[in-house]
């Protein structure tokens, strides 16, 4: 029962989503240390998301049609205004040098991160349908939740923080001017497209 929950969460996090695409765009644009501040950033979200799940605070957000739509709209607007963002920064950067930029704070790159799955309702969902399949019928199902959402953390920072090495390695090649420019525009189109498919879900 645990290694199937581990294999499938392992697997649902390595798919694609709006977290690889900001923390590929961190590492890219400042550098190794950015892409795992903007990884810290998503861990910190999927903590709050798993302490709010875990005392059942979750649960009555689900239940509520208007506050679930609100967290929604807050997300698909974020990741609209960062896919923009992207969108429009790519021609500019084309001509910069292929080296990590310098620049963009600590508190920023945390902060994107973080946004990006506080208000994403899908790491809601995780923790208030997927999760509590695999807790006891009896015993301490706090406990159980609570330990369940470590490993679910302990994934995501193992995973991302390995992508994230892999992306600073290719760096020498991926932060060519007119590669980076083209990353930041597909970066960009993923994360409208993002946006626009938690629209109408």
């Amino acid at each position: 029962m645990l290694l199937t929950f581990v294999v499938t969460t392992l697997v649902m996090i390595m798919i694609p989503g709006p977290d690889a695409a900001l923390i590929m765009r961190s590492s890219l644009a400042h550098g190794r240390m950015a892409g795992l501040l903007t990884m810290l950033g998503g861990l910190l979200g999927l903590s709050v998301h798993a302490a709010a799940a875990a005392i059942g605070l979750s649960a009555l957000l689900v239940a509520s049609p208007a506050a679930f739509t609100v967290v929604r709209a807050l997300g698909v607007c974020y990741l609209l205004w960062l896919g923009v963002h992207a969108l429009l920064a790519g021609p500019a950067k084309a001509d910069r040098p292929p080296v990590a930029a310098p620049g963009g704070s600590a508190l920023g790159h945390v902060r994107r991160g973080l946004l990006s799955n506080l208000l994403n309702p899908k790491v809601l969902l995780l923790f208030v349908t997927w999760l509590p399949q695999f807790l006891p019928a009896h015993g301490d199902a706090l406990g159980s939740a609570l330990l369940l959402s470590a490993i679910v953390a302990l994934l995501y920072a193992l995973w991302f923080s390995l992508y994230n090495l892999i992306v600073d390695r290719a760096g020498t090649l991926l932060r060519t001017p007119r590669i980076r420019a083209r990353i930041e525009r597909v970066t960009g189109v993923l994360l409208v497209g993002f946006a626009l498919r938690l629209a109408v879900q």
